[in-house]
Parts: C-alpha cells; structure tokens; sequence
C-alpha cells in the first residue's frame, strides 16, 4: 500500500522537473533513473555491513557512488557533471547485471540547471529502500501517472482493473501467461503476486516448491512496442512484485518467437538481491503494432 510520504515525495519530485521536463512520460523516466540509482547504493551500502563488498559503485565508478554524489561542498555544477556523467556511464558499468544496463542505456539528463537537479536528489535522497515494498510502491505510483493515453495508442489499464480480471481468470501455478502487449507488466505482476497469494500457509509462508518457483518465472511472457515502456517494466519488475529478474530478452519481432520458449542468457544478480527478494525470470519483447492491447491469456501445461 502506497504511504502518503512516499506520493508526496514523488509527486514533490514531478514538481521540481516539471520547469524543466514538461513531458509527463519524460518526468516518469527521470525519476525511474534517480531511483534505481538511489537502490543500486543503498544494496551496495547494506552489502558493505553485512562485511561484504560494493559491487555497483566499484573499481573506476566508485566516485559515481550516492554519498560522493550528495557530500558537502560539491558545487552545483560539479554536481550536475557527476551526476550527468553517471548515468551515460552506467551502462559500461562491469559491475552490474545485463538487466540495470539496459535501464540506463540512453540515459542522459535533458536540463542543465544545477540547482535544479540539486533539489530534485536532495528529495530522492530521502527515500529509503530498507523494505522492497516501499519502493515498489514508488514505482506503481510513478506508472499511475502514465494510465492516459499513449502517442502509439497504448491504455493504462488502472490496477484495481488488472487485480479484478486477474482474480476472475484466477491463474494457476503452472499455467502460462502471456501479455503481448505488457506495457509496464501490470497483467505480468498481479497474475505473479495472485499466484504467491494463492499459495500461502497460514502462517504466511509460500508453499510453492523450488521447481513449482522455476516453473511460474518461465512461465511469465510479455512484449511491448515501446521501448519505453520496456525500460519501465524492467524497473517495475525489479522493484515489486518480480524485484529481481535474472533475464530479460528483447526481439525486434515476436512473431518469430511467439508460442516458443524465448532464448534467455543468465544475469548476476547482487547478492544483497538475493537476500531479500525471489529470483524471477520473465521474457520481454517489442512487439508489433496492430496487437490487442491489455489482455491476458493463460494456457495449462497441456495445451
């Protein structure tokens, strides 16, 4: 559930950036960047208590980490050059998986304004990711903002809507779903977080065995025109429901790959990650434009 610190301060955000990046999906996107840098710190951070190393801000891009970013007597403008430096450099960052580079990639800060982009990571500074859920709920907040209408003709359905249709079809353990045209992986994560929902003792605990576990990841199937909304789900994915995927794969034209196992290639994954949250595999794609928009289908292992 969202907290009303956590709007607050996003929408705060949405604010400050409004000046300078009127587009609203422009502002989801700046936002989606600051955050998941902000999370790639505080792992590393929790990493380095727990005795063990920083594996994100390390070797040649430890003077990209947070705290060197927001220390005391950095000027506006070598902030801003840090900062913008940062996040074209991410994706040639060694020490991340596959999945985060491709969040950054293309990544670039369209304003030059230093005291801007000072008020707005002074406010990002102050989320905390001690608990996965709070920032997934940042996220679904941030996507809310997109649920009008897009340029390619895409609908945000709103989530109550995804949660009714999902508990209507009722998803299965071992049934396969596909969106083919996910979006930001709303039919994706409310069939997941049905399922673990379903299949939970009493006492809170899942009952699903490690193979059942396997089996609902590769089981999970979207594509999307959008190469932007491919990089939302993938932040999506990573901070709620799905937290942490092992593999995204991305193919210009799903027809050759629809109704077939996609290819997958194995990312590391933080080790702090893996601590807190269930690996999960799901295959995403751009798909091509003409495709029924928001549905989910579902197919027992039979069929």
């Amino acid at each position: 559930m969202l907290d009303k610190a956590t709007k607050h301060r996003i929408d705060n955000a949405r604010d400050i950036l409004v000046g300078k990046v009127p587009d609203p999906k422009s502002q989801v996107e700046q936002i989606t960047i600051a955050l998941i840098y902000k999370f790639m710190d505080d792992i590393d951070a929790e990493s380095e208590e727990l005795g063990g190393q920083r594996t994100f801000f390390a070797g040649d891009f430890a003077r990209y980490g947070w705290a060197r970013l927001m220390r005391a007597g950095l000027g506006g403008h070598e902030t801003l050059n840090l900062y913008a430096e940062a996040i074209a450099r991410m994706p040639e960052n060694p020490g991340i998986p596959p999945l985060f580079r491709d969040i950054f990639k293309n990544a670039f800060l369209p304003y030059r304004d230093p005291e801007t982009l000072r008020a707005f990571l002074k406010l990002i500074d102050e989320f905390e990711y001690d608990h996965s859920e709070r920032l997934g709920d940042a996220f679904e907040y941030l996507l809310s903002v997109l649920d009008s209408q897009g340029a390619a003709g895409q609908f945000r359905t709103p989530r109550h809507i995804i949660d009714f249709i999902v508990a209507v079809i009722d998803p299965k353990k071992d049934e396969t779903i596909l969106d083919p045209a996910c979006g930001t992986a709303g039919f994706l994560i409310s069939p997941y977080k049905h399922i673990l929902k379903n299949n939970t003792d009493e006492h809170g605990h899942n009952t699903l065995t490690p193979d059942e576990r396997g089996r609902l990841v590769t089981n999970l199937k979207g594509y999307d025109i959008s190469p932007d909304m491919v990089r939302l789900r993938w932040s999506t994915s990573i901070c709620t429901a799905l937290l942490t995927p092992t593999s995204l794969n991305t193919t210009p034209s799903p027809a050759k790959t629809a109704g077939t196992n996609m290819p997958t290639s194995s990312s590391p994954i933080h080790p702090s990650c893996r601590l807190r949250a269930a690996s999960v595999h799901t295959s995403v794609s751009r798909s091509t434009p003409g495709v029924a928009k928001s549905c989910l289908w579902t197919t027992s292992p039979s069929t």
